[in-house]
């Protein structure tokens, strides 16, 4: 997937404009790009649509018409976008009742190294984490985490021959399995994969 580039944006104007289609868009397009593992786990895979989003967003937000905020900002979510042999994901720790997400914090540590995928015939992939920076201290975790999946061309060839996705987490605070994806996931999936 190519990266966003400064003249592939939207003037805060033009974005002014066009924002509501374009977050109607983006609602649905997130939707089938979403897993959910469990109740409390979930899986936000982005591609090059949501991180345009997300900049359009934060140049809007933070009013940056500068290059050089742009290019921050550019700097900061290209790296999210999948580069052909890997899916990137946000991963979501949702717990509402504050006591309760509190404890579960404590006891999910490392979890985010524990969420797998698994293309039919083929070893579970488990992610590499949070790149950017460390996510948990020694006493919880966070509700936030970046994760890479790095797949093989024998496993890419795979799902291009269409072969089921499986996903799960794996993790002893924290077990949940889904031995099948939704197809429009596994088809949205594959796209980056191009």
């Amino acid at each position: 997937m190519p990266a966003i580039s400064r003249e592939s944006l939207m003037t805060l104007e033009a974005y002014a404009r066009e924002r509501k289609q374009f977050r109607s868009n983006i609602i649905a397009h997130k939707r089938a790009r979403t897993l959910h593992l469990g109740d409390h786990v979930t899986l936000l895979f982005e591609d090059e649509l949501t991180m345009r989003y997300q900049v359009q967003e934060m140049l809007r937000i933070e009013r940056i018409f500068e290059d050089a905020g742009i290019q921050e900002e550019l700097d900061t979510y290209n790296p999210l976008i999948p580069d052909g042999s890997n899916w990137k994901a946000t991963l979501l720790i949702e717990y509402e009742d504050l006591v309760e997400r509190a404890r579960m914090l404590g006891r999910l540590k490392n979890v985010e190294n524990r969420i797998w995928m698994q293309v039919a015939g083929h070893e579970r992939v488990f992610p590499i984490a949070d790149e950017d920076l460390e996510r948990q201290n020694e006493t919880k975790t966070s509700t936030v985490h970046f994760l890479r999946y790095e797949l093989t061309p024998e496993m890419i060839a795979s799902l291009r021959a269409g072969a089921v996705l499986g996903a799960g987490v794996d993790h002893p605070a924290y077990q949940a399995e889904m031995p099948q994806v939704p197809e429009p996931l596994r088809q949205s999936l594959l796209a980056d994969l191009e």
